[in-house]
C-alpha cells in the first residue's frame, strides 16, 4: 500500500492456509484458489518454505481467493483456518510458547507468538484479569477483515492450548470499523482444582 512501510508474513502462515482448505475442502478446491492467484502469489504459494518471508500482500491475496470461493458456503472458514494453524503447526513448531500451566503464563510470557508470523508489530496484553484479557494489534495494519478473523481463531486455540477452559474471543474493536487499534477480548474458565480431604472419616478410639 502506498505510503506504508513494508509487512511481511512467515512462509508457514501459506502452508497452514493451503493445508487447511486441502483438509476441509479437498485438493480440487485448492487449485480453484491457487488458479485464482496472480501468477507471482501461485509461485509463492507453491514453492514456499515454512521459515521463508512472505510480502504480507501476497498472503492477503491468496487469503482473498479463497474467501471468494468459500466466503458463501462455508462463512466461518477463516476462524477455523486461524484455529487449525495454531492447532496443528504451530503447536509443533511453537509448542513450548504455546503449551502452558494457565493462560496467565501465555499471555505474560516474553516472547510474542504474533512476531513469530508477522512483522513488524505486535499483539499486546492490555488487560488482564481472571479469566479475561484484552489484546491489541500494534505496528501492524491488518489491511484485510480476513486477517481480523484469522487471529480470532487462532487467539481462541492457543487459549485452548495454554490449558484455558471453554476458551472464547471476540474482535471488540477493530481499525477497519473507524476504531484506533483492533482488540481482542479473550475469556476463558480456569481449572478447578480438586482439594484432596485428608481427615479422617471416623474417629479413632
Amino acid at each position: 500500500m502506498t505510503g506504508m512501510a513494508p509487512q511481511f508474513a512467515k512462509g508457514s502462515t501459506v502452508d497452514a492456509t493451503l493445508d487447511f482448505i486441502r483438509a476441509e475442502h479437498g485438493e480440487a478446491a485448492l487449485g480453484s484458489v491457487l488458479c485464482k492467484l496472480s501468477p507471482d502469489v501461485r509461485s509463492v504459494a507453491k514453492h514456499i518454505s515454512a521459515t521463508d518471508e512472505v510480502v504480507y500482500e501476497q498472503l492477503v491475496q491468496l487469503w482473498a481467493a479463497a474467501d471468494e470461493i468459500f466466503a458463501a458456503v462455508d462463512p466461518g472458514w477463516m476462524e477455523r483456518a486461524g484455529a487449525f494453524s495454531i492447532g496443528h503447526r504451530g503447536a509443533q513448531m511453537y509448542g513450548g510458547i504455546l503449551r502452558k500451566k494457565d493462560p496467565t503464563e501465555f499471555l505474560t510470557q516474553s516472547i510474542s507468538l504474533f512476531r513469530l508470523y508477522y512483522h513488524p508489530g505486535d499483539i499486546e496484553v492490555v488487560e488482564h484479569a481472571s479469566g479475561r484479557a484484552v489484546l491489541r494489534l500494534v505496528g501492524f495494519a491488518a489491511q484485510t477483515s480476513l486477517f481480523c478473523r484469522r487471529q480470532t481463531g487462532g487467539l481462541t486455540k492457543a487459549i485452548e492450548l495454554a490449558g484455558g477452559n471453554h476458551p472464547g474471543t471476540r474482535h471488540v474493536r477493530c481499525v477497519l470499523e473507524g476504531d484506533a487499534y483492533c482488540e481482542w477480548e479473550l475469556t476463558w474458565s480456569e481449572a478447578v482444582k480438586v482439594q484432596r480431604d485428608t481427615s479422617t472419616s471416623a474417629e479413632q478410639p
